[in-house]
């Protein structure tokens, strides 16, 4: 059997990017992790960041056997990727903010990039900012209280009106802006709440498919273009696999019930 693309995550997120996986090579099996006992990544320390994501991913690799890995979280990526390279053998394909697609695409040279505290503050975006939009105008906006709205979206529960809201309103101050970087891959999970919370049209902005076109760059020459059996399960790992309604969200996109990840006792949790 083909070994599976895994794709990690701390959460549930890194799940908005398996539908373009599917569609981009729908006869590659497909495996996911997310660390979620360790949610949110993004308001944590990076260093501890950094030795857990090693840890997590380098447990999920053994445990899936994959042929590559998707690092489906823009905090991972801008702080852990070369670290994760380092250490495994097999590809690593990361998600950073789609800063060059949101320049080309804003108008008004005025967009939002919509992340966690730790992607808004990091160096690599910064740097992402003046070599693919040093003419525009970027305002930055921390809004980590939606990592949690898409995780209760996802296992059922509904979104808070206010909590949206308010996560949103700085963007709004800004009266030219008329694009906004999805920089969380949780985000785009919330993309209906996010257009209804909108004062006027905006163009929304997400990784999902331009990580999924790279995979089939590096894995396509090695995985059957023929879909599987729509009844195919695909494995998944979880840190916290018995959380409630993890196993039906993984379940709607065709993964099956989480297996507990099983990670160094020197591992600690924060």
């Amino acid at each position: 059997m083909t070994a599976p693309i895994l794709i990690f995550d701390s959460g549930i997120g890194g799940l908005s990017v398996v539908g373009a996986l599917r569609t981009r090579l729908p006869g590659a099996p497909l495996a996911y992790v997310c660390d979620n006992a360790a949610l949110p990544y993004g308001t944590k320390p990076d260093a501890w960041l950094v030795a857990r994501i090693v840890s997590v991913c380098r447990a999920a690799v053994a445990a899936s056997g994959a042929r590559a890995l998707v690092v489906a979280c823009n905090t991972a990526s801008t702080l852990a990727l070369k670290a994760l390279r380092e250490c495994l053998s097999i590809p690593v394909i990361g998600t950073v903010p789609a800063i060059k697609p949101a320049a080309h695409a804003s108008r008004s040279g005025v967009f939002g990039l919509l992340a966690t505290s730790a992607t808004v503050s990091r160096p690599y975006t910064q740097r992402l900012i003046g070599e693919f939009a040093p003419d525009c105008t970027v305002v930055r906006l921390a809004a980590d209280p939606l990592v949690a709205q898409a995780e209760r979206v996802l296992t059922g529960m509904p979104w808070d009106d206010a909590v949206i809201a308010a996560s949103l309103a700085p963007l709004w101050e800004a009266s030219r802006l008329d694009t906004v970087v999805l920089g969380c891959t949780h985000f785009p999970l919330l993309r209906e709440a996010l257009e209804r919370h909108a004062p006027r049209e905006i163009v929304w902005i997400d990784s999902g498919d331009a990580i999924a076109r790279r995979v089939a760059q590096v894995v396509s020459q090695a995985v059957s273009g023929t879909a599987r059996d729509a009844s195919d399960r695909d494995a998944s790992w979880a840190s916290a696999p018995q959380q409630s309604g993890l196993a039906r969200t993984l379940a709607g996109y065709g993964f099956s019930a989480p297996n507990p990840l099983a990670l160094p006792d020197t591992v600690l949790t924060f």
